[in-house]
């Protein structure tokens, strides 16, 4: 059974989240050949103050870029 974990930063809306886990579903499933009933997917979403990039959170840099405008 394939499993497709996408991690993503929070903020997403369940519909949002509905549509990427089909459409990686229907992507998988169409390249592959495999069943899509056997296609697990899982999203988990991450706070932004708990990801970070170059040694600075996503937070911080959200934070950053909206003082500069």
């Amino acid at each position: 059974m394939p499993f497709i974990n996408v991690k993503q930063l929070s903020g997403r809306s369940d519909e949002q989240n509905a549509e990427i886990v089909r459409a990686l579903t229907e992507a998988y499933a169409t390249v592959t050949g495999v069943d899509p009933e056997k296609i697990w997917v899982a999203v988990e979403e991450v706070p932004a103050t708990h990801w970070s990039a170059g040694g600075e959170t996503f937070a911080a840099r959200k934070a950053k870029a909206a003082e500069v405008g």
